[in-house]
């Protein structure tokens, strides 16, 4: 290994996925010289492996199964999916795997990409060591922002490295759909991997070691969603833990703590996630390897002046809308702090992070669909709020009738009583997914009930649920 050369940036980004993207670009925008490091594919886990190619996987299951529903359309819909077509869409949408567009996109805000694996290396210091072994030195003047995400937490079976489970990585990107798959968990990536490969043409049995789906949302959601699953023909089990994996001939055999034998041709594994920081040199700054990095509101890393940790890494909402959005906070906080202005607001927006405490919202891509934004009852209660929740059946909502016949669905809205503002809000049905950003602006915005009340939903639409919400608020 030999180092060939040493360059200096005001700001240098480990990490090209969304977020570090969107932290070099309020860099650059802010006229500060940037530089990012990669050591996969410019776009990250999100364009390759999770947020783009689950969608495309999912979309053709979710808009068949909304037409089935719909007198008319349903009997035109009622043959099995083109699975080489969904999966040659998904190609597409990943651009094979390949990141030229998202090179472009870099070189034309004017930021350099160094490919190779970047580590700290002192204050305000990354070595960078390309594939061919050779070692650049990347020195930052203001700040380094540490983006590099998460990667699948798998457990401690004996022998499952001799399986080669599957992990998000693989359910997103495999080429065809295995016979019989196993799903290991319960919560986002499970819930929607079993929904697009049980459509896709997979026998999908799907293990969950605590008492139901998406233990972080409201009971009710995944309540309806297993039962969904269950319609679908997902064989769902809860309240079992796997004991023990091992492949025989080929097959999988999956033991759970009640002595079943669970055979497939394929297991996802989809039980957490770990920071991955285990190899980026932070023992050389004082901090732990393979650790969440813990950080202000402006997503500068606890005791430092000049590290940043953004996205995923930092723990606070492991998503990619947020991890954006804290992107878009701490490239207006370096800016700022390099032209010594210390407000917490300016021309280059926000320079403190609030949202990912109180009003982070998330879609689960499932049928039906799963949207909920800010705190669940539960959260709420344990955070020490008084509150009331107030529920209403989507069949109160004519939208939801001329949406698809018998539409199952359900609302949920978490009301402060003192303030008398939302302090969350729960969709459950089909296309609710598009209902969740009117949630997410009443919760951020702390929008009192009183002003909600003019908030007029249009006739008929599945927006009227807020209408009903509302009523069943001031009449109970």
């Amino acid at each position: 290994m030999t180092e060939t050369e040493t360059n200096a940036y005001d700001v240098v980004v480990l990490g090209a996925g969304p977020v570090g993207e969107n932290v070099a670009d309020r860099a650059r925008a802010a006229g500060l010289t940037t530089a990012v490091v990669e050591s996969e594919l410019v776009g990250g886990e999100c364009s390759y492996w999770a947020c783009m190619p689950s969608k495309a996987l999912l979309r053709p299951v979710i808009a068949r199964a909304d037409a089935r529903r719909v007198p008319g359309l349903a009997p035109l819909v009622q043959g099995d999916l083109d699975t080489p077509a969904v999966l040659a869409k998904r190609n597409y949408e990943t651009s094979d795997w390949h990141d030229d567009g998202q090179l472009a996109w870099l070189d034309g805000i004017g930021v350099d990409l160094y490919r190779g694996q970047g580590r700290l290396a002192g204050p305000r210091a990354v070595t960078v060591t390309a594939p061919d072994g050779t070692v650049t030195t990347l020195t930052a003047r203001h700040a380094v922002a540490v983006c590099t995400g998460t990667r699948a937490l798998l457990p401690g079976l004996p022998g499952l490295a001799d399986v080669k489970p599957w992990t998000s990585r693989e359910a997103t990107s495999a080429q065809a759909a295995p016979g019989r798959l196993i799903v290991v968990g319960g919560g986002v990536v499970a819930v929607e991997m079993a929904t697009a490969w049980q459509a896709l043409g997979s026998r999908v049995t799907l293990l969950v070691r605590g008492k139901g789906l998406l233990p972080r949302n409201e009971p009710f959601a995944g309540e309806l969603l297993a039962e969904a699953l269950t319609e679908a023909g997902v064989d769902v089990r809860v309240g079992v833990s796997v004991e023990s994996v091992t492949r025989e001939n080929g097959t999988v055999v999956a033991v759970t703590d009640q002595g079943d034998r669970v055979e497939g041709d394929e297991i996802l594994f989809a039980t957490g996630r770990a920071p991955r920081t285990e190899d980026i040199g932070l023992e050389s700054v004082g901090l732990e390897p393979g650790s969440w990095l813990e950080t202000d509101d402006s997503l500068r890393v606890t005791g430092t002046d000049w590290l940043y940790a953004v996205g995923d890494v930092n723990h606070r909402a492991l998503l990619t809308h947020q991890g954006k959005y804290q992107a878009r906070i701490a490239g207006a906080a370096i800016a700022a702090r390099a032209a010594g202005d210390t407000a917490e607001d300016g021309p280059w927006g926000p320079r403190v992070a609030t949202a990912d405490h109180h009003a982070v919202p998330q879609v689960v891509f499932t049928d039906p669909e799963i949207a909920a934004v800010g705190l669940s009852l539960a959260e709420a209660e344990q955070a020490g709020h008084r509150v009331r929740a107030v529920d209403v059946d989507f069949s109160s909502v004519a939208g939801a009738g001329l949406f698809a016949d018998g539409y199952k669905g359900r609302a949920r809205m978490v009301v402060d009583l003192e303030q008398e503002i939302l302090r969350g809000v729960t969709f459950v049905g089909p296309g609710v997914g598009e209902l969740i950003h009117s949630a997410t602006v009443a919760v951020a915005g702390q929008v009192p009930l009183s002003r909600l009340w003019h908030a007029v939903p249009s006739y008929p639409t599945l927006s009227e649920v807020w209408l009903r919400l509302l009523e069943a608020f001031r009449d109970n």
